[in-house]
């Protein structure tokens, strides 16, 4: 059975996809896949397969067991922001004007050559897939439009509570649409089976969160707030940790994932980092990213984060009290509502990150309100662990080798 996979765009994306892949190949090791992504994460991609443990290349390879073929793609994301007035357009030198107006030639351009390239993929009916599984945004829409042409049949996976625009297109011929959080449609298409997670992410117990804490040089016996923007980070979060942390540390560790994009810029943070003889002497540590952010956000009694789908699937899983700080400029301003959504059900804490970047104290409140508050603590537990579903690589897995009757 050949499978095409086609992930990208962000790496809240091509880690579930690489989930899903693993366990296509428990249940059909024989099964012929291709993992296609943007160039920007191609090395992502190889990183991950790396670390599954399956050998990989750009040909096709019949004779190796467990082996993903990894191809580049192109794609065009098409720019646009939630919430901006007309002004905001031209502040800072009419950045996000600029941006607009000429990420979106890029992108159509992009966009052109993702579709021209992929029909000539298709072109020879031997090169086509049985069956397409896109996880991916506007990586997958030229893939998932050519597909249509060529009645290839795919399943989309949608991990948030509103769906993109991609994902809008390509539902329309989409023969399944996996969703990552519960969703009500007559539709029989539409099937909840929760975000994919690494088997790593799962609830820690309350001695292997003291060992965990230990482990990352911070005392066991005193609670820890891991913060947290993603990879990349976040400006404003990291901005409202160095206004906060001096009041932060008289009650509580801390630990701070930069990013990679702002770690330089919060270097001076590194003046409440101690070291002696190779142990952290202080109750402040910060990483730029960590390839154990299982660990990072396991040893944690609250975490602050994004409300990114995968993230949140991460926590829930884990049994994390959080308090989410949505931005709410992306498109469509799916965070926001992924947060909302959270929030109504009391799975978690919520602060706008424009309340968060007017009064960072406010963040420092509601972070110390919830350490004060066990009880509270639990109760976000007990309704975020809903959204955990951990069975969810399994299902799609199912569904995408389901494609094919």
């Amino acid at each position: 059975m050949k499978i095409l996979v086609v992930g990208g765009g962000s790496g809240g994306h091509i880690t579930p996809a690489m989930s899903v892949v693993q366990e296509i190949l428990k249940m059909k090791p024989k099964s012929k896949i291709e993992f296609w992504t943007d160039a920007k994460y191609y090395k992502n991609v190889v990183k991950l397969a790396n670390e599954a443990k399956l050998a990989w290349g750009g040909e096709e390879e019949t004779g190796v067991k467990l082996y993903l073929r990894v191809r580049k793609v192109f794609a065009g994301k098409f720019h646009r922001y939630h919430g901006l007035k007309l002004s905001d357009y031209f502040d800072n030198h009419a950045k996000t004007f600029c941006d607009v107006v000429f990420g979106n030639i890029a992108g159509a351009f992009g966009f052109a050559m993702g579709f021209l390239q992929t029909l000539w993929r298709f072109s020879r009916k031997e090169n086509r897939p049985d069956v397409i599984f896109l996880k991916c945004g506007f990586v997958g829409l030229p893939v998932g439009i050519v597909a249509g042409i060529f009645k290839i049949p795919y399943l989309i996976h949608e991990s948030d509570a509103t769906m993109g625009l991609a994902n809008r297109i390509l539902s329309k011929k989409a023969k399944i649409i996996a969703m990552g959080t519960p969703v009500e449609k007559e539709d029989s298409r539409y099937v909840f089976v929760g975000i994919p997670v690494g088997k790593e992410f799962e609830k820690v117990a309350e001695s292997k969160k003291r060992r965990l804490k230990r482990e990352l040089g911070f005392d066991p016996e005193r609670n820890l707030v891991i913060v947290t923007g993603g990879w990349q980070g976040s400006m404003h979060i990291n901005q409202a940790v160095r206004e906060i942390l001096p009041e932060l540390l008289k009650y509580t560790s801390v630990g701070l994932v930069s990013g990679r994009k702002h770690y330089e810029d919060m270097i001076d943070l590194k003046k409440y980092e101690t070291w002696e003889k190779g142990k952290l002497t202080s109750e402040f540590r910060m990483w730029n990213f960590s390839p154990v952010m299982h660990e990072i956000l396991g040893a944690g009694d609250i975490v602050v984060s994004r409300a990114g789908a995968t993230t949140m699937a991460e926590l829930a899983s884990l049994g994390k009290p959080t308090i989410l700080v949505p931005f709410e400029k992306l498109p469509g301003g799916h965070q926001v509502k992924n947060a909302e959504k959270l929030a109504r059900d009391e799975a978690v804490e919520m602060i706008l990150d424009r309340d968060m970047e007017m009064a960072p104290e406010k963040l420092l409140k509601k972070i110390l309100n919830l350490l004060k508050n066990s009880e509270k603590q639990a109760k976000l537990v007990m309704n975020f662990k809903k959204y955990a579903k951990l069975d969810a690589s399994e299902s799609l897995a199912k569904l995408v080798l389901g494609l094919k009757k």
